[in-house]
């Protein structure tokens, strides 16, 4: 485990190697799963302000269920807010395409129309963070998941760890201080 500041971070997150292999996974992260994204306070609040312009971008179920329900579920299980899910398990802000899946916020963040580029924990992915109500420390732990395999062997091909992988998501995070900390704990640890 590393330690910087109140954030713990476990080894897998440092010493795994990962880089996102789309062609492979088409996305399954985003359609897979028994909960939907993790979604922070100030992101529901984002959320409900991008939603006019996310709705056009969306499938005609995801349509229907946002007009029928919150665009933030609560999942009592977890104890947290997330992206709602369809009934076949996808994100709402799922775009199905041809070839892999899309996500409306990332997609509206690369027309320019938003600043938000989508929850935390989806560009973060697959490092999950776990919060400590008591301490106020959090854990920053590696959801090694079978459907990325593939981004495993991509990763271990051009040498790419995990935490490098999320970079942006990390200083997006915690800041580049947090982040150029964690490269100098890591120095060393995978050769």
């Amino acid at each position: 485990m590393i330690l910087i500041d109140e954030i713990l971070i476990e080894s897998p997150v440092v010493k795994t190697a990962f880089a996102c292999d789309l062609k492979k996974c088409k996305g399954a992260c985003c359609w897979e799963g028994d909960f939907g994204a993790p979604v922070e306070e100030e992101e529901a609040i984002l959320i409900n302000k991008v939603l006019p312009q996310l709705l056009p971008l969306l499938s005609n179920e995801s349509i229907a269920h946002l007009k029928n329900n919150a665009p933030v579920k609560y999942y009592p299980p977890i104890k947290s807010q997330g992206t709602p899910l369809l009934d076949d398990q996808s994100c709402v802000y799922l775009i199905k395409g041809k070839d892999y899946a899309t996500c409306a916020f990332e997609v509206l963040y690369a027309e320019g129309s938003s600043e938000f580029k989508k929850p935390i924990s989806c560009q973060l992915y697959p490092i999950r963070i776990e919060k400590n109500h008591q301490t106020g420390m959090s854990l920053l732990r590696y959801d090694d998941w079978e459907i990325c395999k593939p981004a495993k062997q991509k990763g271990a091909n051009q040498k790419i760890a995990l935490h490098t992988f999320v970079k942006d998501a990390l200083v997006r995070k915690y800041g580049q201080e947090f982040f150029e900390r964690l490269e100098v704990a890591t120095e060393g640890l995978n050769d």
